[in-house]
């Protein structure tokens, strides 16, 4: 009986695949049509919800639609967001039929690219980790080294444009993703907008009020990244917290609340109920530009958040308690991290306790070169550039 099913669930998927890939040629295109999609349906977030709304503010002419994991539909239904569950029929007629598609990661691998969509793929980050084609090995389950870089390049080769934050970047996104030069538009992150336009008391006092975050404190936001090596199976990962909370929360409970934000790919939940009204969860909130706003002070370790950060020009410390592994191992670096980082590297709990009663809030040498490098185009108008780019065709 399970066989049966099996094989019925099979013929379906096969179908469906089928049907987009007709559907994407007799369809006409709706030149005004737009579907957007974040973290593989887990979001509203991130640098296509930056295009959104410029457009929706912009350019209400545009029908726009969220394509969403049906796992995470609340959050876009709450905030009254159109959406389309992803492999519906609905999903299917919008996404063959649309003339923009806007995402921050892969899509699926079997999902052929209409000759009249224009495939914008913004991505999430700067990389400081090896990416794609310029990874030595791949640990991740269910693929090998060679063909997790060869389905890579077949889902980069359907990108019309991939929006860069700087001229570092741009040169190992060419390399990495086998992505030509002329697809690549050097304009900042859209998401990053905010970090600018939104830095200020007013903005700041109001999100602390929307997320339950005491107004006296200071916030330190710990946003670490996933371990190619630590999962559950394909697709599934994990993370083991290895800052000590209880300590933190002794030593410096009085002064601070800690904000925990996981990468999206890490699957767990974190039960921090043991450290009410000083350690919050918000892993599944919807924007980290917005952790970013209220936070004083920034945990991280390789996560490409840091590069977002620094616009702030905030403190950071690096929690790399696993770094000869990760850097040596797992995927290697695209500079000298130790000698480079913004901020202090630390591999301890006892060693961020004192680094943050240290820390002072001056901005340093080192912070105003790193962001010279690396932040240089941020001034809060990279959505606008894009926009201008890609929907009117305009140099930028």
């Amino acid at each position: 009986m399970a066989s049966i099913v099996t094989k019925g669930k099979a013929m379906l998927t096969s179908a469906y695949k089928m049907a987009f890939a007709v559907a994407g040629k007799v369809l006409p295109a709706d030149q005004k049509l737009v579907v957007f999609e974040s973290f593989l349906g887990k979001q509203y977030s991130c640098n296509p919800r930056a295009i959104y709304e410029y457009l929706q503010s912009h350019h209400p002419e545009y029908k726009m639609y969220w394509s969403v994991d049906k796992r995470y539909t609340s959050q876009f239904e709450g905030a009254g967001i159109p959406y389309l569950k992803r492999f519906s029929l609905s999903w299917l007629l919008k996404m063959t039929r649309a003339r923009y598609w806007v995402t921050n990661s892969r899509l699926p691998l079997w999902i052929p690219k209409p000759k009249h969509t224009v495939y914008l793929q913004t991505w999430h980050g700067t990389p400081l980790k090896k990416l794609a084609a310029d990874m030595k090995e791949v640990h991740m389950p269910g693929t090998t080294t060679e063909s997790y870089k060869e389905n890579f390049h077949a889902e980069s080769s359907k990108w019309d444009y991939l929006i860069s934050p700087n001229a570092y970047s741009s040169e190992i996104f060419a390399r990495a993703f086998n992505v030509d030069q002329s697809k690549i538009i050097e304009t900042g992150y859209p998401r990053n907008d905010l970090l600018y336009n939104g830095n200020n008391r007013d903005t700041i006092d109001s999100l602390k009020r929307k997320l339950g975050i005491p107004s006296e404190k200071k916030v330190i936001l710990y946003a670490p990244t996933w371990r190619d090596d630590e999962f559950y199976g394909k697709g599934k990962y994990k993370f083991d917290i290895k800052l000590d909370l209880n300590q933190l929360k002794q030593e410096l409970g009085d002064e601070y609340v800690i904000l925990l934000r996981l990468h999206y790919l890490i699957s767990e939940n974190l039960d921090l109920s043991a450290y009410q009204g000083f350690a919050y969860n918000l892993s599944s909130y919807e924007d980290i530009s917005h952790l970013y706003l209220i936070s004083d002070l920034l945990i991280t370790d390789y996560s490409s958040v840091f590069f977002d950060y620094a616009n702030l020009k905030r403190p950071m410390l690096f929690y790399v308690y696993d770094i000869e592994n990760y850097r040596d191992k797992l995927r290697g670096f695209y500079f000298d991290f130790e000698t480079n980082a913004p901020g202090s590297l630390v591999k301890t709990s006892d060693e961020i306790i004192d680094s943050i009663k240290a820390i002072e809030s001056e901005n340093t040498v080192e912070m105003n070169r790193f962001h010279e490098r690396f932040c240089a185009l941020e001034d809060g108008q990279a959505t606008r550039r894009v926009i201008e780019k890609v929907f009117l065709g305009r140099s930028v």
